[in-house]
């Protein structure tokens, strides 16, 4: 069953912005979206991903082995000459009651028990590779699985050592994580760590709600033709995707757009230098969605609050949102 256009999203401009730019530089740390319910969170990352072509995997690999590169693990099928196919970009859910061997792998009891060999079961880590990791609630999961998590899409890597099996096989994905804040609210440290976050919200406006409404019911009643009326508009936007994918590397980031990254973060107060790189990275990212060759202030701007909104020092005498205070420090220094 295709999904509801990404195109054909009402506002939450943002919200597209951020998984567009995490969808063309990946390295970026995934994206984090606090907000109210029925707001179009997962909507929107299933939508982006129907956006994507089809990617060549080495038929049944467990882990979607990229044929271009080494084999992924040792008994991988193409070292019995496996053939290539194309399949979707996998959305992977992760429940909010999953276990940990459930997210990384474990044992394979049945092998175990019927063949009395040691097995292992890949888990949704595996079959999150060169896809997306949807976590649903995220400020509820545990925090050694947020930990967990967060390691593993930094390193691209998932490594099992349990059970007398060893194993290490790549898990490269984009991490979305979702929530309510009046639900619980992450760490510090953990808010960090993801590279971008934003909060989403009802929209207040009648006619976007209205818009909303019409556009959701025009889809119900008719999938096929409603996807028709959006057809132009996905295929332009999956080609600009697939440019900024792949000029990415050619977008220069100049000293002045980086000093200025620094003095932002500076002026903001930010630890450590995660939050330049993400950054400059974001604004690197979309400066290649415009079709820019360099990074300029308009794009730092533009991508300010998504990186750096969550990793500000909270202050309980101060009542002005972390978005407000991005806000401020960004027209204090590139101007109103």
């Amino acid at each position: 069953m295709a999904p509801f256009p990404f195109t054909a999203i009402v506002a939450q401009d943002e919200l597209k912005l951020a998984l567009q730019i995490a969808v063309v530089d990946p390295h970026i740390g995934g994206v984090l979206v606090f907000g109210d319910r029925g707001t179009g969170k997962s909507t929107a990352v299933r939508a982006l991903a129907e956006l994507l072509p089809a990617m060549p995997v080495v038929a049944g690999c467990p882990y979607h082995c990229d044929p271009s590169r080494d084999a992924c693990v040792p008994d991988c099928p193409r070292t019995q000459g496996a053939a290539t196919v194309e399949v979707p970009v996998p959305v992977v859910d992760l429940p909010l009651g999953a276990t940990e061997d459930r997210v990384v792998g474990a044992l394979d009891l049945e092998i175990a028990l019927t063949q009395g060999e040691r097995a292992f079961a890949p888990g949704l880590l595996a079959r999150a590779h060169r896809g997306f990791l949807y976590i649903d609630e995220v400020n509820l999961l545990p925090d050694h699985l947020v930990d967990l998590l967060l390691d593993v899409a930094a390193s691209g890597e998932n490594v099992v050592e349990r059970e007398g099996i060893s194993i290490r096989h790549p898990a490269r994905f984009v991490l979305i994580g979702s929530g309510n804040p009046e639900e619980g609210e992450l760490r510090p440290q953990l808010l960090d760590r993801f590279g971008l976050s934003l909060e989403v919200k009802t929209p207040r406006e009648i006619e976007t709600r209205v818009e909303v409404v019409k556009r959701r019911m025009a889809f119900e009643q008719d999938r096929k033709g409603f996807a028709l009326a959006y057809a132009h508009a996905q295929q332009a936007l999956a080609a600009q995707l697939q440019r900024a994918r792949k000029t990415l590397d050619d977008v220069e980031v100049p000293d002045e757009a980086l000093t200025r990254a620094a003095t932002l973060c500076q002026s903001l107060g930010t630890d450590g230098l995660r939050g330049e790189l993400t950054l400059v990275r974001a604004a690197r990212a979309a400066a290649s969605l415009e079709g820019d060759a360099a990074v300029h202030d308009s794009h730092l701007r533009g991508v300010a609050g998504l990186a750096l909104r969550h990793r500000l020092r909270r202050n309980v005498l101060d009542d002005v949102g972390s978005s407000a205070r991005v806000d401020k420090a960004v027209e204090e220094i590139f101007g109103a």
